[in-house]
């Protein structure tokens, strides 16, 4: 390897990495990513085979301390409720989410002007709405225009999923009760764009797309960008960021798949690793010139931590669903999205109607719940669940609170030595109310919807999908780590582009909002190239 710098280093693979270097690519600059992880095989995902649910609560299970593969690192998450669910390797957490797809909302970004709380963004809903766009063509999202939730936008979405049953059912419902609902917008593809094939309905999207329809980052931006030149290095596990006499960034260290020591040298770098990722690495990045870790000197790094607490709610049906065939969301109700007068808590959240569950989860999930015995009437009990249950997810705003932390655990370290993070996230008040206003209001949507029994989860244990707010994005340099750009405000050729970088959480999944961010700052990179450390 040469031991000239290269022009731009992107640390992780995943949602914001691939966007960040496909975005970038075009200006010709040497541009390599490291990724700790691998290439995705699709034909090795677990839909590929008849015991795909056990490997889907093995090696492929959303929780890395479970997971364990040699790519993973250990989290400390005993000071948490709710446990990190992510994924290491090219297109990271992307390979294994359900491909809900929606925007924030423009309320999203002003939480402090509207309701007082948190903080308002340096930027606004009109900043990202041109990459919204890009990213919905490039991922190929499908959808129904014309939510009155939303500004009229520029997406090209392909049609939409269909409802199926489940979504009939939950569509009855929600109309016999007047509230609000649209059809999801999903990067999963239905019909075939850009080399894709469409979704057949495996109905297995959160342990791995084999057919390519699910819009993972590894199918969607990283074949553009290997093929405009980006060069990507995988099992490659980055130690530290290294600095120069100026407090500069210089480049990285990392383990590479050999487990031997490289440094890599670089004119720019961005970070791309997650919520807890993003801080570990600058944590563990210390130096004379930056002793509390780089691009800390505000103490912001690794506060503020933001998860999307999630509520479970399922109900039975006498008459048939499509249990789990398909992909799983199919609606969106935002009917308690923003605050209200009538209710204790502010914000609000998203109700996701989901198909129901596979047939070894509706055996677990009966017997958890003691709906299904054993001995006398286990079958009959089995039978009457499997195949006749659908319900949703909330998924509710998580606001920022300093003391929700990822720090470095003392003790505990990856396979080569780094130390590994630690969490300690408290539920707020706030967020317990939400979840408990939402399985009320499920269970009044279900009963109307007509189910005959209702079982719920709260929070979801195993649900940390969303890692957000740890390096938050601002124009004070003592409250914020990176500028309204995406730029360190201390280390001035450091960007980060994942969700980290969050003011606040919204009440969407937000890695449409991840990858519009991205393209946004590889936009404003572009822009500013001749001054860009001015």
């Amino acid at each position: 390897m040469s031991d000239d710098p290269v022009d731009v280093l992107i640390i992780g693979a995943g949602a914001s990495g691939a966007a960040m270097a496909w975005s970038l690519a075009e200006t010709k600059m040497h541009i390599v990513c490291l990724e700790q992880g691998g290439t995705m095989n699709p034909l090795q995902y677990p839909s590929t085979g008849r015991d795909w649910e056990a490997r889907a609560q093995g090696d492929m299970v959303i929780n890395p301390n479970l997971r364990g593969m040699a790519s993973d690192y250990p989290i400390n998450e005993d000071d948490s409720p709710i446990k990190v669910a992510n994924f290491n390797g090219v297109g990271g957490g992307t390979v294994l989410f359900a491909g809900h797809f929606p925007r924030f909302h423009p309320s999203d970004f002003r939480v402090k002007s509207l309701d007082g709380v948190a903080d308002d963004w340096p930027i606004d809903y009109d900043t990202l709405a041109p990459f919204y766009g890009e990213n919905d063509r490039m991922t190929g999202v499908a959808g129904l225009q014309g939510d009155p939730a939303y500004p009229r936008d520029n997406a090209l979405r392909l049609p939409p999923l269909p409802l199926g049953k489940s979504g009939q059912i939950l569509a009855k419902g929600l109309n016999k009760l007047g509230w609000a609902w649209w059809p999801s917008d999903t990067a999963i593809i239905t019909e075939d764009y850009d080399g894709r094939a469409q979704c057949i309905n495996l109905g297995a999207c959160i342990s791995g797309c084999a057919q390519g329809a699910k819009g993972s980052a590894d199918v969607t931006y990283w074949p553009h960008a290997l093929r405009a030149g980006v060069e990507l290095r995988t099992h490659c596990r980055v130690r530290e960021i290294t600095v120069g006499e100026d407090g500069m960034a210089t480049g990285a260290i990392y383990y590479d798949a050999n487990g031997d020591e490289v440094e890599i040298k670089a004119h720019v770098v961005v970070l791309a690793c997650n919520g807890v990722g993003t801080p570990r690495l600058l944590l563990n990045s210390t130096s004379k010139q930056h002793p509390d870790g780089l691009a800390n000197s505000s103490g912001q790094v690794g506060k503020n931590f933001m998860f999307h607490p999630y509520a479970w709610i399922q109900g039975v049906f006498n008459e048939e669903t499509d249990g789990h065939a398909g992909p799983t969301k199919l609606i969106r109700s935002q009917q308690f999205y923003e605050t209200g007068d009538d209710r204790d808590f502010v914000r609000g959240y998203t109700f996701e109607i989901t198909r129901g569950m596979s047939p070894v989860r509706t055996a677990q999930t009966g017997l958890r719940l003691g709906r299904i015995p054993w001995g006398a009437g286990h079958h009959d009990a089995y039978r009457r669940m499997f195949g006749h249950m659908t319900g949703m997810v909330a998924v509710c705003e998580d606001l920022p609170e300093a003391h929700n932390t990822v720090t470095l655990d003392p003790d505990l370290k990856d396979s080569d030595g780094i130390p590994a993070p630690k969490i300690s996230y408290t539920l707020s008040d706030n967020s317990r109310k939400m979840l408990d206003h939402a399985v009320a209001r499920a269970t009044d949507m279900l009963e109307a919807s007509g189910a005959t029994d209702v079982m719920s989860e709260s929070p979801i244990r195993y649900g940390g999908w969303h890692l957000m707010g740890t390096a938050r994005m601002g124009t004070d340099p003592e409250r914020s780590v990176v500028n309204e750009w995406g730029r360190s405000h201390d280390v001035r050729n450091l960007f980060i582009v994942d969700g980290s970088i969050f003011v606040t959480s919204a009440g969407v999944n937000p890695t449409s909002t991840i990858q519009a961010l991205a393209l946004y700052v590889a936009d404003q990179m572009k822009s500013r190239l001749a001054n860009l450390f001015d």
